[in-house]
């Protein structure tokens, strides 16, 4: 396979440069073509391959044909630039998560008590009379003394088990998250031209010559050269940090990057780098990813400071993240006088507080670590103190030398029994619980299409009070076709006959409609048979096209005689704009022709002409035009269409382009059109239960306000006879800003809570809205705002926004990386069904809580007082590792996995400041603790005579497990198993075993302890300090466990709100100190259990932190390009798997992109006749 010349048009025979087959231009040739900005590049592709043709002719490609898709040549291609990948970091190896799982405080602790105990129990005291050490020389007899050795060796033991599982958990989350994060990628394809034909490739398989089709929206991934461009504006501050939008043009700056994101226009590129040669890939390598590919890489402009950065990164501990695409963070290093750079930081700063499950959980796991504490190390001061007052003041013995080990025997024992206090007090299992909870979410929501890429948007989801919908496509289904025109002074309600117009007026309108829309825009005919035909690119005009195609015409062939070479100027759609207009040169003669279309109101303003029904043009003045707003448009934005205008303007002589206000007036009106777009049949549904649940569904659309309330009451939004606002862009701007222009909270607060429709929105008023909501004070809760987002202007909204949804299907690039989840069928319901999961989350947490915690009550007391009064506790060390281990590990399997189910979507949503644990919460904790406590000092006082047993308590040093201790921790663990059916519900339902069935894990997980509990009874010997029960005896323990079940129905029948003295426990944070926290500007998001935290009054506390490790562990797989390389939004964070790349807020008002989503109009009739009370 020599070149591809067959493939090319002759022009770009490439059999003068082919150096055997090679390619005329190295791969390092071009890495340092793509260092170059701007002049200096143009002057040295001009220098070395004389123009961007040249290029692809050195590449062997055709610039209009592209490559050819020969396998030999794609390979050829691989092997000499490289492939479009950058390999992930190696994920850490399951040694090395046994290590950070050793990290855990309390576990180092036990460890070091193991081994002094161990070391202890081999030194075997000189023979003679141990009489002389008192009372706790009397060990018991000899052969008892030689196993002194198993329980130091059982600590251990449970140790290990406890730190393999966690380990196997983290190696577990790590490939499932690889998992998730390489469907993310293979999802991600791009448009290239290959063999003439434009086809979607993922972008993996991109190589150095394809021909790319770039348009707005789209994020680059790999380097190239422009070939042609309009109007094309790049975001480079993921690179540059420049805010700066970018334009890009073959005269002055050519060079496209890989990881930048496309503001406006379109245009097509030869690819030049790829992968790890790519500027993002030198990045890359920089810190690290690429390891063993090549060293030597040249510093790019910018790219110093993130490497240091991220080096110290490493040796904290914290696993590197890898941020190439935001090497702001380098930039503030540098330029760190810039305020603009502070005014970012304090976004960010402001962005999601810790989510709310966070924030409530790291609070409350505080307050239990210091109770837990607290009450250890009295255990362990207790004990000592009665030791030392028995031995040495009541029998007046004195500390002999040979005494000593005995002593220290004695001391090492009570550390021991205090440690295990504190392991069974700190819950260790919730963040495990949270995490199985969101994994298990996560991966079920993929079946309800939604995408999560932050875990703890799944969560906050529950707690959503509001959502920001936008119209087209999310409540419709974007599939728009053109049911109404005005053409020719003629109304026609369907569309009309060819012959019905006249042919010049017809054939300006095909043409106009052919040519000023982008050429990726076509309708394909239909995969399966009799389906609809395809829409492919944007659906506005796929309508309009599907108007030509009605009218018996086909706008194929023009587009052939008019390519997108000839197009002489481009003004692509934006925001500001909400039009789109294309000059041609004219064939025939001198002149220009410039072709528009846009919301119909804007257009028509420009209109000084209008064709008639001979086809010739005529003033069209401003009564015209009020007349046919009147007549025409209203009556179709009320029938729920959006209107566009079509117009033209011929130039004789060349005018100055760039002077957009003259050049965009004066047009001559072709035609307006009323397109459809027809609400999906599931939506009002959704919506009715998203009401039901106490959200609040509003619409912001940038679509006329008639077409938006007509869909707002077809979906339901908008109920007829309620007193409800609709209101456009503009009224909403003046009511709510100053006579400065400032947005004032206050007027806010007056206009968002009965707002229900935005229409004519921009971006800036979607951001308003949303940071307005979030912001407000108005009501007993902060709202938790939800926000779907198509386009790239909807970025900061997204952002801001307590959880973004972003398009699969619709959405741009730059939308996608700033959401949160995303929707992979772009329908309303599925935002229902994220909300179903996140209260879902919630309630599983609480159930494991409402579990954990009666555990940890009944535990801390029982060892407390026992060690008090008995000297030793009733649950020895390794007996309270295991149930630590059940009631961690596996109740959070069992009770984070419940399915959710319909009833959740009936109760309102919990308010950021809503306890966790409910009073129904606590009076069951409470109440069942009473009955555990009640029992298991029963048995403990006075179960000898009631099992008819030797009594267990005050045993010698290494004395034979006894029968009455193990009856002791055979029912306590009993009683904790079927209070795990209990805890299955939390407010306060009286049928427990309501779907059971439905979880299997649960029903396997409660079988599988009862098992491992029976052999560790009768086999579990010395180790587990347990003797064999007769059959008789484990009924009983079966029985007392039963009652657990009853006496919870004898709780649940004690009315709650009787109960005035039970408080709640792990509030979210007060709104008063959420204000001071926004105040302390670049206090990087801590909150304040974390400031507790970090005074270090509890270093046990790693328990929680074990946390850290899984976010370590997760980090591995940040290393993937394009989804991947994002930074966590906060270090403290629990669960910020998959967090953003900052989306750098473009000035937040400036970028505002859209699609012709915008089409209507300026008047406003109020919804309800009553004036706005202020």
């Amino acid at each position: 396979m020599a070149n591809n010349s067959a493939d090319h048009p002759p022009g770009n025979s490439v059999a003068e440069v082919d150096h055997e087959g090679d390619f005329g231009c190295t791969m390092m040739q071009l890495r340092e073509l793509m260092e170059l900005r701007s002049g200096e590049a143009v002057s040295k592709i001009a220098e070395c391959y004389g123009d961007v043709q040249g290029i692809c002719r050195r590449l062997k490609t055709s610039p209009i044909e592209g490559l050819s898709g020969n396998p030999a040549d794609l390979e050829k291609r691989h092997t000499s630039f490289g492939k479009n990948f950058i390999p992930p970091k190696k994920p850490k190896t399951f040694l090395q998560l046994v290590w950070e799982a050793l990290q855990d405080v309390t576990l180092i602790i036990l460890e070091v008590a193991a081994i002094i105990s161990l070391a202890l129990s081999f030194y075997h005291p000189p023979e003679g009379d141990n009489e002389d050490c008192g009372e706790a020389g009397a060990v018991a007899d000899e052969g008892e003394s030689q196993a002194g050795w198993i329980e130091g060796a059982a600590i251990l033991f449970s140790v290990i088990i406890v730190v393999l599982v966690t380990a196997f958990n983290d190696w577990s989350k790590e490939k499932q998250f690889r998992g998730l994060q390489s469907r993310i990628e293979q999802e991600q394809k791009f448009t290239v031209i290959r063999k003439g034909q434009v086809i979607q490739i993922p972008v993996a398989e991109i190589v150095v010559g394809d021909i790319a089709q770039i348009k707005y929206g789209d994020l680059l991934p790999a380097d190239g050269i422009l070939i042609q461009g309009n109007d094309l504006k790049i975001d480079e501050s993921s690179l540059t940090g420049e805010s700066d939008q970018v334009r890009k043009s073959l005269e002055k700056d050519p060079m496209l990057l890989s990881g930048t994101h496309v503001m406006e226009g379109s245009g097509r590129m030869v690819v030049s780098a790829v992968g790890l040669n790519s500027q993002t890939g030198i990045i890359f390598t920089l810190l690290g990813a690429g390891e063993d590919e090549e060293k030597k890489v040249k510093k790019g402009k910018k790219q110093g400071p993130p490497e240091n950065r991220n080096k110290a990164k490493t040796q904290d501990g914290i696993a590197l993240e890898i941020q190439p695409l935001k090497s702001e963070e380098g930039v503030e290093s540098e330029e760190k006088e810039e305020k603009e750079e502070k005014e970012k930081k304090k976004v960010n700063v402001t962005k999601k507080e810790k989510s709310v499950l966070q924030g409530k959980l790291t609070r409350l796991a505080v307050q239990i670590g210091k109770a837990g504490l607290i009450m250890s190390a009295v255990t362990v001061v207790i004990l000592i103190l009665y030791f030392v007052i028995n031995t040495f003041g009541i029998q007046r013995k004195d500390w002999k030398a040979e005494c000593t080990p005995i002593y220290i025997q004695y001391f090492v024992k009570f550390f021991i029994i205090g440690v295990t206090v504190l392991v069974v007090a700190v819950p260790e299992g919730l963040p495990l619980a949270v995490t199985i909870s969101l994994a298990y979410s996560v991966k079920k929501m993929m079946k309800d299409n939604n995408l999560v890429r932050h875990l703890d948007a799944c969560e906050t989801m529950g707690n959503a009070t509001a959502i920001c919908s936008d119209k087209t496509g999310t409540l419709t289904m974007n599939r728009m076709t053109v049911v109404q025109a005005y053409i020719g002074d003629t109304h026609y309600k369907t569309v009309p006959e060819p012959e019905a117009i006249k042919p010049e007026t017809l054939e300006i309108l095909v043409n106009s409609i052919s040519i000023n829309s982008a050429y990726t825009t076509k309708i394909l005919p239909s995969e399966k048979e009799g389906g609809l035909p395809r829409h492919v690119g944007n659906k506005t005009e796929c309508a309009l096209l599907g108007l030509v195609l009605d009218l018996k015409r086909d706008y194929q062939p023009i587009r052939d005689e008019v390519p997108e070479e000839k197009l002489y100027k481009v003004y692509t759609f934006n925001s500001s704009r909400k039009s789109m207009s294309t000059v041609i040169k004219n064939s025939s003669g001198p002149g220009f022709r410039m072709y528009s279309k846009g919301a119909s109101e804007i257009v028509l303003r420009k209109c000084s002409h209008i064709l008639d029904a001979s086809g010739q043009q005529r003033v069209f003045k401003a009564k015209d035009r009020d007349e046919m707003v009147q007549k025409v448009i209203e009556p179709m934005a009320c029938d729920g269409l959006r209107t566009i205008c079509v117009a033209m303007r011929d130039f004789s002589t060349e005018p100055d382009w760039d002077n957009e206000a003259d050049i965009l007036n004066d047009l001559t009106c072709i035609c307006v059109v009323g397109i459809e777009d027809p609400v999906r049949p599931e939506v009002p549904e959704a919506i009715s239960k998203c009401q039901r649940a106490g959200i609040t569904v509003r619409m912001v659309t940038g679509d006329n306000i008639n077409t938006a309330r007509a869909i707002a009451t077809k979906c339901g939004i908008l109920q007829p006879g309620e007193d409800f606002l609709c209101l456009e862009g503009k009224d909403f701007n003046q009511q709510i800003r100053n006579d400065k222009g400032e947005v004032e909270q206050e007027r806010l607060d007056k206009v968002w809570p009965k707002l229900r429709v935005l229409a004519r929105s921009s971006p800036t008023d979607k951001h308003t809205l949303v940071k307005g909501i979030i912001d407000s004070t108005v009501g007993e809760t902060r709202q938790v705002v939800a926000v779907t987002g198509d386009g790239t202007n909807d970025g900061p909204a997204l952002k801001k926004a307590d959880v973004g949804f972003a398009m699969g299907i619709a959405g741009t690039d730059v939308a996608k990386e700033a959401s949160d989840i995303i929707l992979t069928d772009d329908n309303f319901t599925s935002i229902v069904k994220a909300v179903m999961w996140g209260r879902n989350v919630y309630d599983s947490i609480s159930k494991f809580l409402q579990f954990q915690l009666t555990v940890n009550v009944v535990a801390v007391i029982v060892a407390f007082t026992g060690a008090c009064i008995t000297q030793d506790s009733p649950l020895k060390a390794v007996q309270m590792l295991w149930v630590n281990l059940i009631m961690d590990t596996l109740a959070s399997l069992a009770l984070a996995t419940e399915p959710p189910t319909e009833s959740l979507l009936l109760r309102k949503p919990y308010g950021r400041d809503k306890p966790l644990i409910s009073r129904t919460m606590m009076k069951n904790i409470l109440g069942h603790a009473v009955y555990q406590l009640v029992i298991t000092f029963t048995l403990l006082f006075a179960g000898e005579k009631f099992f008819n047993i030797d009594s267990g308590r005050s045993a010698l040093l290494h004395a034979q497990p006894s029968e009455h201790y193990t009856i002791i921790f055979n029912v306590f663990v009993m009683m904790q198993l079927f209070n795990e059916i209990n805890a299955r519900k939390i407010h306060g339902e009286r049928n427990v075993f309501e779907g059971i069935y439905r979880n299997p894990i649960f029903c396997s997980v409660v079988l599988g302890t009862f098992a491992l509990q029976i052999i560790i009874v009768q086999f579990g010997g010395k180790p587990f300090s347990c003797t064999a029960l007769t059959i008789d005896q484990w009924l009983w323990c079966i029985f007392i466990g039963v009652g657990e079940l009853l006496w919870g129905q004898l709780i649940t029948a004690i009315p709650t709100h009787r109960l005035k003295f039970l408080k709640e426990a792990g509030h979210g944070i007060p709104k008063e100190d959420i204000a001071e926290e926004v105040l302390i500007e670049g206090a990087d998001e801590i909150d304040h259990a974390e400031m507790e935290l970090r005074r270090g009054q509890i270093l046990w506390f790693r328990g929680l932190n074990r946390i850290q490790t899984q976010i370590k562990v997760v980090n591995a797989f940040r290393s993937s390009l394009y989804e991947g390389l994002e930074k966590p939004e906060s270090r403290s964070s629990i669960h910020n798997f998959m967090s953003h790349p900052e989306f750098v807020p473009i000035s937040e008002e400036e970028s505002r992109i859209s699609t012709i989503d915008e089409g209507c109009a300026e008047f406003e009739l109020p919804f309800s006749s009553k004036p706005l009370q202020s």
